[in-house]
């Protein structure tokens, strides 16, 4: 009888552990989804899960380039500590991998009974290395590790695992048959299924709609009178969402639906100007936000993000409180009941209460960094932001609550301000001699 009884215990223990799905969208800005406003792309079922859970305005990516966003995610710190502060490439495959003893989310999760699983682009490190997304807490892993690979959607190889696997196609010149993410959409499927009687966490590392603009299918754009580029890059977010909507299905029919956090987000905001070919026609500027990848202006910084858990999950909810990528590690911890390392240093704070319709955690002040070519920094602390694009320019000081758009400077006319975010922006970060703060001179580097 108290063996049975344990065994229930145990049993229902596991059942109370939550699934988590965090859906990771290379490139997706807030303006190409119909519910931040978007008109000319269809996107029905991310639409819906605004609708079904909550938006966020002012969700925060890592910072504004791929590797280092992702790992801001994974490791649950923010780019003044995280040991991967730029897009690093190593040799013909590969990134700058994470360090040895790196704690990652997966890590955590893993460690809690979870299954764990990454399917799409990883691009911490190939797999000889510390930076192996299997040696950091994911029983399985499909699709491009280096994200440079990951630049082609018809591809002549990917890993199931390790194990690297060919596709049919020119191997001479790298192009082949296969549309990756037909692949990479049916192995989360796959997991799902394989999993849907235990806790799992899926890190869904999808590259669409990142350049370049490839897609099988233009689909409803093919008779639009717009350029390729613009038809494909339409088509690719309506592709997200399709197989979004096939993962939302999938959960309804196994009954896991009241059982699963879905968390969805782009990497970084917007990644076009304004004025170019893809944000001059689908306004991407809608939100009234300044700047786009690479910079660290809110325009790069908020990025589309949603939240979906029937029951637990407010329906309808818009919330203008910020978060940031730092903050998935300690929620994913706290949803699981698993204690956080105490070699794992993070910057996050715990979702939960917010996801569930309580106020955002209140915290001192929000960091970045950025090392591609100049060094950028930029702090929020309240409703104030500050930037410096280079540590030998001025810092520029931004009233968000009255000015989203950051077009008017306050630095001149608020020095004791503009001294607290200094301050903020030298204590924030740990040096490291793999990301000194640079300012490249004009006419050196070459153009990123």
């Amino acid at each position: 009888m108290i063996r049975a009884l344990i065994f229930f215990c145990l049993a229902a223990s596991v059942l109370a552990k939550p699934n988590i799905i965090f859906i990771l969208s290379d490139d997706l800005a807030q303006g190409d989804l119909g519910c931040y406003g978007q008109k000319l792309i269809k996107t029905p079922n991310l639409d819906r899960m605004a609708k079904e859970g909550t938006r966020f305005t002012q969700g925060y990516c890592g910072t504004t380039v791929c590797a280092p966003s992702r790992s801001s995610l994974m490791t649950g710190l923010h780019s003044g500590h995280c040991p991967i502060r730029a897009n690093r490439e190593i040799g013909k495959e590969g990134q700058k991998p994470l360090p040895p003893g790196t704690i990652t989310v997966a890590k955590i999760l893993h460690d809690a009974g979870y299954a764990t699983a990454c399917c799409g682009k990883w691009g911490m490190g190939m797999f000889d290395t510390t930076g192996s997304p299997l040696k950091l807490g994911f029983d399985h892993f499909f699709g491009y590790n280096c994200q440079r690979h990951a630049h082609s959607y018809f591809p002549t190889y990917l890993y199931n695992d390790d194990k690297r696997f060919d596709l049919p196609g020119n191997t001479v010149k790298g192009i082949g048959k296969t549309y990756a993410q037909n692949l990479i959409a049916d192995e989360t499927l796959k997991f799902v299924r394989t999993n849907k009687d235990r806790p799992f966490f899926l890190y869904y590392s999808i590259t669409l709609p990142h350049g370049n603009h490839e897609i099988d299918d233009l689909g409803i754009y093919a008779k639009e009178n717009w350029t390729m580029t613009q038809k494909s890059y339409a088509a690719q977010v309506t592709r997200l969402d399709s197989d979004f909507g096939r993962l939302l299905d999938l959960l309804k029919e196994l009954k896991l639906d009241e059982n699963t956090l879905v968390m969805l987000a782009g990497d970084n905001g917007s990644s076009f100007d304004p004025k170019s070919e893809v944000g001059s026609l689908f306004d991407q500027a809608s939100n009234g936000l300044r700047g786009y990848k690479r910079g660290l202006y809110e325009g790069a910084l908020r990025q589309a993000s949603l939240a979906r858990w029937p029951g637990k999950v407010p329906a309808g909810r818009v919330s203008d409180e910020p978060w940031a990528f730092w903050d998935f590690l300690p929620t994913a911890a706290e949803l699981a009941g698993a204690p956080i390392p105490a070699e794992c240093k993070t910057d996050g704070l715990s979702l939960v209460s917010f996801l569930q319709g309580g106020p955002a955690p209140q915290r001192d002040h929000f960091y970045w960094e950025l090392h591609e070519g100049t060094s950028l920094q930029a702090v929020r602390f309240g409703d104030w932001k500050a930037v410096r694009n280079g540590p030998e320019r001025p810092i520029e000081l931004y009233d968000l609550k009255t000015d989203a758009a950051e077009s008017k400077d306050l630095a001149q006319s608020k020095p004791d301000l503009v001294a607290k975010a200094e301050a903020l922006m030298k204590s924030s970060r740990t040096d490291d001699p793999d990301w000194p703060l640079v300012q490249k001179k004009p006419g050196k580097g070459k153009k990123k």
